[in-house]
């Protein structure tokens, strides 16, 4: 992406006498050696940077990389899958949770714990966490959501700050390097929230926003489906519900807002949301959509590539081999949903990841040799040097898309 150019100028008063030029041009000087203007290319503004701050490539100024916080949840007989997720995903800068639901196996949750601890790489940099305590998971009812908040406030207690939040299941995988991601990223104000959202929610008017479920999981110890209420309820009337993707890549900020709600909207909301079916589908949504402070930060789109038959059924197809090269030219980031093992996912690590199997996707901070078969990423460098692929530009060129003038807007909580 062209990275941007930075000037600064002034105007001479020749009126003015040579002593106060000189004073002038002094501080301008002091300005221009201690100023840093990455600065003014910050992650405080909400409005997209026009193509002319993209990719150039004899730019001697780099924008800051961001952190990313990764939420991984699985379930029973998931451990396999994360294992392969995670080292497909991993950079040292980023954070990563996962998290097996209480239908696992507690010899399962244990296996995962231990190979957190037994994998050096992790140990050094300290950035993967299991969480020790599972929660209950419904996929139809707000203990989903419950546990995205549990990973959340867990996220923002640990100690380096992250820029973004990004939620992924044992079913996903990757379709570029962390590289690739963070690279892209770089040049994007940090408010930014992806999420697919509209108001225009259809048949879920009926069919999830009036309805009035129970979800056992809330005071069970063991999962079964939800209870539906006889009665049913009017939407409400003092915000606007939206609706979409439950996949999303939110903001620190946005997210603090929704944990720590010094405004009652996240709170009420919550309380909505636990009798609503597939909460995880609209709680964020409605949120961003409905306070002033974020509703022009969001990017109406969920960063996956998912194949949904015709009509649309409860979960979507399995990806497999068939879809490769769609998904390549998709320029999404992360796909779903994938079967174990499915062979699909082997094209993809030796295609666009150049990961061999179990071990790390390697990046610029892998300084290692693969002689031999060695690990590159057993020898590690900076994990602020980036090494991007021709596949970043497939990114560019959808994140182009997205923030363009001309649709950025008018997609903004419609």
């Amino acid at each position: 992406m062209k990275r941007s150019h930075l000037r600064f100028t002034h105007h001479k008063k020749w009126s003015t006498p040579i002593i106060i030029i000189t004073i002038l041009a002094l501080i301008l000087l002091s300005t221009l050696i201690f100023t840093n203007p990455i600065s003014s290319f910050s992650t405080k503004s909400s409005t997209p940077h026009s193509k002319s701050t993209l990719s150039d490539e004899k730019a001697e100024i780099l924008a800051e990389l961001p952190r990313l916080a990764y939420f991984i949840s699985g379930t029973k007989n998931d451990v396999v899958r994360i294992k392969r997720l995670l080292q497909a995903v991993y950079h040292p800068r980023n954070y990563y949770l996962l998290h097996l639901d209480l239908e696992a196996l507690d010899s399962e949750r244990l296996e995962l714990a231990k190979y957190v601890k037994s994998e050096f790489v992790y140990r050094d940099f300290g950035n993967v966490k299991v969480v020790g305590k599972s929660d209950l998971v419904t996929y139809k009812g707000p203990t989903m959501l419950a546990s995205m908040l549990h990973a959340i406030a867990i996220l923002l207690k640990l100690p380096k700050s992250w820029d973004w939040f990004i939620n992924l299941s044992a079913s996903d995988y990757p379709l570029m390097t962390q590289d690739d991601i963070l690279h892209i990223f770089s040049y994007l104000p940090r408010d930014l929230n992806f999420l697919e959202h509209s108001s225009n929610i259809g048949y879920k008017e009926f069919s999830r926003a009036t309805p009035i479920i129970i979800d056992p999981g809330l005071y069970r110890l063991k999962k079964s489906g939800v209870f539906w209420a006889k009665e049913k309820r009017s939407m409400p009337a003092s915000f606007k519900v939206f609706m979409g993707s439950e996949w999303v890549m939110l903001s620190r900020p946005f997210l603090e807002f929704c944990i720590w709600g010094w405004d009652n909207l996240p709170r009420t909301l919550l309380m909505y949301y636990t009798n609503f079916l597939y909460s995880l589908e609209g709680y964020f949504h409605t949120i961003v959509c409905n306070h002033k402070d974020y509703q022009n930060t969001t990017v109406n789109h969920d960063l996956h590539y998912i194949k949904w038959e015709n009509p649309p059924r409860q979960y979507p197809i399995n990806l497999t081999l068939e879809h490769f090269e769609d998904m390549v030219k998709s320029g999404v980031p992360f796909a779903r949903t994938f079967a174990t093992d499915d062979p699909v996912l082997d094209k993809i690590d030796k295609d666009i990841l150049r990961r061999s199997s179990g071990r790390f996707s390697p990046g610029a901070w892998c300084v290692g040799t693969s002689d031999l078969g060695k690990d590159p990423c057993i020898v590690y460098g900076s994990i602020d040097a980036v090494k991007p692929s021709v596949g970043s530009r497939s990114l560019e060129k959808l994140v182009l898309k997205l923030l363009d003038t001309e649709d950025f807007r008018s997609r903004q909580c419609k």
